[in-house]
């Protein structure tokens, strides 16, 4: 049993005393403890040694205490799993040195044998709980097809993902055959991650914002709730579109646990779009962490009287910034463990 269920008990929908509390991409960047293993090792050396990326997940633990864990790795392990090279280039981010662009490339790629492509993260999984000794539950994670999509297509990060979206519409057949490619993969991958240990999953639409509510439905969401129909029975699962509030009353009839909002959405119109009937996480803007420790927390506890104590989690509206003061981290955490209704 583990000790510390707020999370799980938030994603359920009880009440509780006080919201849960983590932050995305907490076991990272602003940590010194992750900089100092980050000088040593590659980024995706990082994520394939099981004992460096369950080090690195708990790092923000010990220092911070959250009420969850989120699994060190990336959501390109995926399509490095399925005959796509990857690479992680310092102070560029991800490249993909042969992006997928035409129908015959979408043939090359393959639906792989997770269990064995993608063991390492299995195994990162195991040795992170033992180190967690059932304190507090383990998230496990993966990217949505459409923002897989993106990097694959377009090669590279990108403000427009224009390519990606050149492809999708001008090929519409190819796209579809890739998203469903990456979403059969999603699924197997997630499924083995609950077995090998982690307590919820989170699937991360970092670019769904990019697409119009009508595309959206037809490139991102369908995609996403297949994985969410094919999880529902083996864990709860979180729903984060990045832009997305314009889908977010279709998000809430999933069978999702949970959706995650980000900062350009009040907590008003979060609970108003999606009926207030399921739990919501964020949506604290990861800059205001930049903001004296005093007024982080006056503003978080805003936060969480605005979105209501129960059915709720609190989180950034995005993933932690490399140069947030580890106090400034501290005193947003500290801010709802302090919390009082």
């Amino acid at each position: 049993m583990i000790k510390n269920d707020l999370f799980l008990r938030a994603l359920k929908g009880e009440t509780l005393n006080r919201p849960p509390v983590w932050m995305m991409r907490q076991a990272g960047r602003y940590l010194p403890e992750f900089i100092a293993l980050r000088e040593k090792y590659d980024f995706f050396t990082r994520c394939q040694k099981p004992e460096l990326a369950s080090e690195i997940t708990v790092q923000p633990i010990r220092r911070y205490g959250m009420d969850a864990a989120i699994l060190f790795s990336d959501i390109l392990v995926i399509p490095q799993a399925m005959n796509i090279e990857v690479q992680m280039k310092p102070n560029f981010g991800p490249y993909i040195p042969n992006p997928v662009r035409t129908a015959k490339d979408v043939q090359n790629v393959i639906v792989p044998d997770v269990k064995d492509a993608l063991n390492y993260v299995y195994q990162a999984i195991k040795a992170t709980k033992e180190l967690l000794n059932d304190d507090i539950p383990l998230i496990g994670f993966a990217g949505s097809p459409w923002t897989i999509l993106c990097y694959v297509v377009q090669g590279q990060g990108s403000k427009t993902f224009d390519k990606a979206k050149e492809f999708c519409f001008t090929n519409p057949v190819a796209a579809h055959q890739l998203l469903q490619k990456i979403t059969d993969t999603t699924i197997a991958y997630l499924k083995e991650k609950v077995k090998a240990g982690v307590n919820a999953v989170q699937i991360f639409d970092s670019w769904g914002g990019m697409l119009s509510p009508v595309d959206y439905q037809e490139f991102s969401w369908q995609y996403i709730n297949q994985i969410i129909e094919a999880l529902k029975d083996d864990a709860p699962v979180i729903a984060f579109g990045k832009g997305c509030w314009f889908a977010l009353g279709e998000m809430a009839k999933s069978n999702a646990s949970a959706l995650g909002i980000d900062w350009t959405c009040s907590a008003r119109n979060a609970r108003y779009l999606t009926g207030g009937n399921i739990t919501l996480q964020g949506n604290f803007d990861p800059s205001r962490l930049l903001s004296p420790p005093a007024e982080i927390k006056k503003m978080v506890h805003q936060m969480i009287n605005e979105f209501g104590k129960d059915k709720y989690i609190v989180n950034l509206g995005h993933g932690i910034l490399p140069n947030i003061p580890l106090d400034n981290a501290k005193a947003f955490i500290d801010a709802v463990k302090e919390y009082e209704a």
